[in-house]
């Protein structure tokens, strides 16, 4: 079977005819494969929901029990028939849960990967590299401009700000699923051992993650705290809550704001962030192209981002390279900030 014969892309997204299924599907399909629980990807109102448990778990925290007719969890490495097709999930550390989705029939493997990086992370099943004859990336940061470089130097940044301004509170800016518990995570492997405050909107996914196994230390709700007592603390929030007037319940905060984006220099300028952390949970411009070659594919697909420039590079190595012209994905987990949706105001 030709690669185009077993995923197509259709407006509600990624589709497989011969499996009856969509992968990440944009809008409400029959039967739908989630490759990881950021809401660009995850939606509710689908008829039957294949994921991981974690995938299937950030769902229901989200959008409630019923967000499917039916639910089905899948483990890493098992290997389900559905129609004239197999699937199986493989990890894509992108976040915890995440997962690539292996389609294969007639000898032909397509391998769709979702949002992934291969950067170390202590809070999620590190990425695998699946050999498939299409892989189809994403191209969030497919510019070689973009080189992340090592999280653990970022959070030294901060630590050391801490250290320099025991009067002022920290305020970072992390999307609530991924990005906010890989700091926490990455800040205890530093030493820091104080306690960690979270904005409201942080509390459900960060306290999923520790019930999972995820050890994150001493974490404390930011809600009911004196001003005074957050001088010198870390507290994580969602980046619109750093600008908003939530913020006036701490001491002369320093705004910083975890992101790969964070690498343009202008957008933290304009964003008014004072302590830009170049922390992302998508592979850079290396990490693209390292995987790209591991997978050993004779053929590339580019579902969002950066897609004219990585689509470039891959025919300069003499693969044949496509963008997929997906719409309905953010670039780094946008529509994961949930300020509006948790009620916690500045009064709060």
């Amino acid at each position: 079977m030709r690669p185009q014969d077993i995923l197509t892309p259709q407006p509600a997204g990624l589709c497989c005819k011969p499996g009856g299924f969509h992968i990440d599907p944009v809008r409400p399909v029959e039967r739908a494969l989630i490759t990881h629980g950021h809401s660009d990807h995850a939606r509710a109102g689908h008829g039957a929901v294949l994921a991981t448990r974690e995938t299937l778990d950030m769902m229901r925290l989200r959008y409630g029990e019923n967000f499917a007719r039916s639910t089905q969890a899948i483990a890493y490495g098992e290997e389900l028939r559905l129609g004239d097709v197999t699937v199986k999930f493989h990890p894509a550390g992108h976040v915890l849960g995440s997962a690539q989705i292996a389609v294969s029939s007639g000898g032909t493997r397509v391998v769709a990967s979702g949002d992934y990086k291969d950067a170390p992370d202590p809070t999620c099943v590190p990425f695998e590299v699946v050999r498939c004859d299409v892989f189809i990336t994403e191209a969030t940061f497919g510019l070689s401009v973009f080189r992340h470089g090592d999280a653990a130097d970022q959070v030294k940044k901060l630590l050391a700000s801490v250290a320099l301004f025991p009067e002022r509170a920290h305020l970072v800016g992390a999307y609530s699923l991924g990005k906010a518990q890989r700091v926490i995570a990455l800040l205890r492997a530093a030493g820091y051992d104080a306690p960690i405050y979270l904005h409201g909107a942080m509390e459900k996914i960060t306290h999923y993650y520790q019930s999972r196994g995820i050890d994150l230390g001493e974490l404390r709700p930011v809600k009911g705290m004196k001003k005074a007592d957050l001088a010198g603390t870390i507290t994580l929030a969602p980046p619109s809550a750093t600008s908003d007037v939530w913020t006036r319940r701490f001491p002369d905060p320093v705004t910083a704001f975890a992101s790969g984006w964070m690498r343009v220099r202008a957008r933290a300028r304009q964003g008014g962030i004072e302590l830009p952390l170049v922390i992302s949970d998508h592979a850079d411009w290396d990490g693209l192209t390292r995987t790209i070659q591991a997978t050993g594919a004779g053929e590339i697909w580019v579902t969002h981002g950066q897609e004219d420039a990585l689509v470039h590079w891959c025919k300069t190595q003499g693969l044949a390279a496509r963008p997929l012209d997906l719409v309905g994905y953010g670039d780094e987990d946008s529509g994961e900030d949930e300020t509006a949706t948790t009620g916690e105001g500045d009064g709060a």
